[in-house]
């Protein structure tokens, strides 16, 4: 099969890759997933871009949706024909941690592009087909949709933001406690950033402000949920934010890029007694100072988004209509033309790239 492999800075590759395959002896677990649309993740560039270095070619990609083309035989769950979500990362759905809600800490999960714990490659996920390890408790399966008839494929953009950016987002506003009637302020505007507004205007923030300073991602906030844009950053962006809010700041500040630069930004913008829901992935040493979260009592929580746990809560509402964050998909791209969906996310020419097998 055709998959995509990273060599090295900026050289990603379409490459023949063996098939997936059940594996033979081990537990049964297994299932084979045709990919029906994966995308580039932000998160992804920072391999791209050499921040983590590549030290041999390696397959990449972790977001993932599909049609369930072969099942082990302990499978219950997942039936062949199925179409499922596959979060950004394998778990089995059963353990303490996932019980627990951090099901990105299952203790017997793992993540795509590498081995499982039975020792097994899974696939990444920007290929034709992907084998899922852990197949019941790591897939969502979509009741009733035909992922290739027109209905489907008006849904797939929607649906594919489950596998990590949606979830990600809601996370951060999980996270940093947002509420009715709680003003919010949201650094980043990439595709997290984005479905951090959208989650936030779900769970009924009275005003939500985008950080941007991007015309078009500024009118995708607003269109997702955001109340107000502010394009300054560093003191001039806490400023504003104070301005806009009593003096004071927002109740919640969401943290949706991971730089030490976007960490300090949201930690000096939040109200004095206010929170920080942080999920961007860090690259550049975000660092707490804890003077400044003493004197302000500015709470911070947040991390790698167990998304596998929100996609049940959300997907309702991607079926009904009701939430559209596939709108984040500015670039759609056939697989062969991944070098050219990393250089136009790495660019900022797309907010979020999806792929077509």
């Amino acid at each position: 099969m055709r998959a995509t492999v990273i060599h090295g800075e900026r050289d990603v590759r379409v490459e023949d890759v063996p098939d997936p395959v059940l594996r033979q002896g081990g537990s049964g677990r297994d299932a084979v997933v045709r990919v029906v649309a994966a995308c580039v993740c932000g998160s992804d560039l920072w391999t791209y871009r050499g921040v983590q270095p590549v030290r041999s070619p390696k397959r990449i990609g972790h977001e993932f949706i599909g049609i369930v083309e072969q099942v082990g035989d302990a499978v219950e769950h997942v039936a062949v024909g199925d179409a499922v979500i596959a979060p950004f990362y394998v778990c089995d759905s059963t353990c303490a941690n996932c019980r627990n809600g951090v099901s990105t800490s299952c203790l017997h999960g793992g993540w795509w592009g590498s081995d499982d714990r039975e020792g097994g490659f899974a696939d990444g996920g920007q290929g034709e087909r992907v084998r899922v390890p852990l197949a019941d408790g790591t897939l969502v399966v979509v009741p009733g949709v035909d992922l290739e008839s027109d209905t489907g494929r008006a849904l797939v953009p929607h649906l594919l933001t489950l596998s990590d950016v949606m979830g990600t987002g809601h996370h951060a506003a999980v996270s940093g406690g947002v509420g009715p009637g709680s003003t919010v302020a949201v650094v980043g505007d990439g595709a997290v950033g984005l479905c951090a507004v959208a989650a936030a205007r779900r769970l009924g923030a009275s005003r939500i402000v985008a950080m941007s300073r991007h015309a078009q991602r500024q009118e995708l906030a607003r269109e997702l949920g955001a109340t107000d844009v502010v394009p300054e950053r560093g003191d001039e962006g806490v400023a504003r934010l104070k301005e806009l809010f009593d003096g004071i700041g927002p109740d919640v500040v969401l943290e949706c890029v991971g730089t030490k630069e976007s960490m300090d930004q949201a930690l000096r913008s939040a109200r004095p007694g206010g929170q920080v829901g942080f999920v961007g992935v860090p690259a550049g040493g975000p660092e707490l100072p804890v003077r400044t979260m003493f004197d302000t009592n500015v709470g911070v929580r947040g991390g790698v988004a167990p998304v596998r746990g929100y996609i049940e809560e959300l997907l309702p509402e991607v079926l009904d209509g009701r939430l559209r964050p596939g709108v984040v998909f500015d670039l759609e791209l056939p697989l062969e033309q991944v070098a050219e969906a990393y250089a136009a996310m790495d660019e900022r020419r797309a907010t979020k790239v999806l792929l077509r097998p």
